[in-house]
């Protein structure tokens, strides 16, 4: 029986999940190593929910250091069919001002230093990604903020990038060149896994400042940013309570099958320590 049927990843300013009952932490072993932190179960609006402090209590890890793996993994072991990933993040456009939430429906990937798949040491698998986000869990979570009263956008485009320095100001408008909406450091990853692991995924992006790119507005401070963040993740508490509440019970979305032909590796070429390593993410369509 799952522990969990929802997944919380909160990112900076977010450390702990208030409303939480019947709670209890857990720490999941996973194939790929430790997840960031240990998962804080319980219950929130009657759902069964898991929280993960991304970056670890503390916040203890660089972007470029999280074990994505380890931490999608662990959701998938608990049972959880859906995460809603909330990111602090820098806007790329005007209209998106300081303590409002993106819902973005699509990312651009500016890493280089990223682990981003479960496939590999012996088996292949290519999987749809043309639309990374899951629509239902989007949509849960802009309801959720017009439920509380915070302004959130329901799509847009998050570059994602390597960091940890912030942009240079020909980087952000590059990225504005492109219609870019918001910039991070974290949920292309999170985005990639997710679908391999047949998990519907959405990001909540709380912007927290303008980048460097607007006239005026001179380069980001970090004095600035952490001002903003506390704000952030008083409302993102509210919003993803909202959004836990709002959730559907039943899961209609592609992203329930997206692995079933991913796989192109013959059942038999693949080395049992991989079967042994992803049995819980493809072993249903393999017959392991």
């Amino acid at each position: 029986m799952a522990e969990a049927e929802i997944g919380i990843i909160g990112g900076s300013g977010l450390y702990s999940m208030p409303g939480f009952t019947n709670v209890r932490e857990v720490r999941v072993e996973t194939p790929f190593g430790e997840p960031s932190d240990a998962f804080v179960l319980g219950e929130l609006e009657g759902r069964k929910v898991a929280f993960l402090a991304r970056h670890g209590r503390g916040h203890r890890i660089l972007p470029s250091e999280l074990n994505f793996r380890a931490n999608i993994y662990a959701f998938k072991k608990l049972g959880v069919e859906r995460i809603v990933s909330v990111s602090a993040v820098g806007s790329l456009k005007e209209e998106h001002k300081p303590t409002d939430f993106v819902m973005p429906d699509q990312f651009i990937d500016r890493t280089f230093n990223r682990i981003a798949t479960f496939f590999g040491e012996g088996i292949v698998g290519h999987i749809s990604f043309g639309d990374p986000v899951c629509a239902t869990v989007s949509k849960a979570a802009a309801e959720a903020c017009a439920t509380v009263g915070v302004v959130g956008k329901l799509g847009g485009t998050y570059v994602c990038m390597e960091g940890p320095q912030f942009s240079t100001k020909a980087e952000s408008n590059l990225y504005r060149s492109w219609g870019a909406d918001v910039i991070g450091m974290t949920n292309l990853q999170e985005a990639k896994l997710a679908r391999e692991a047949e998990i519907c995924y959405a990001t909540v992006a709380m912007v927290t400042d303008y980048d460097c790119w607007r006239e005026g507005h001179d380069a980001v401070t970090i004095e600035e940013i952490v001002a903003v963040l506390h704000k952030n993740a008083d409302n993102a508490a509210k919003v993803v309570k909202a959004a836990v509440a709002a959730m559907p019970k039943e899961r209609t979305c592609a992203c329930a099958s997206a692995a079933k032909y991913a796989v192109l590796t013959q059942p038999d070429a693949i080395p049992d320590a991989a079967k042994e390593k992803l049995g819980l993410l493809f072993g249903k369509y393999l017959g392991w």
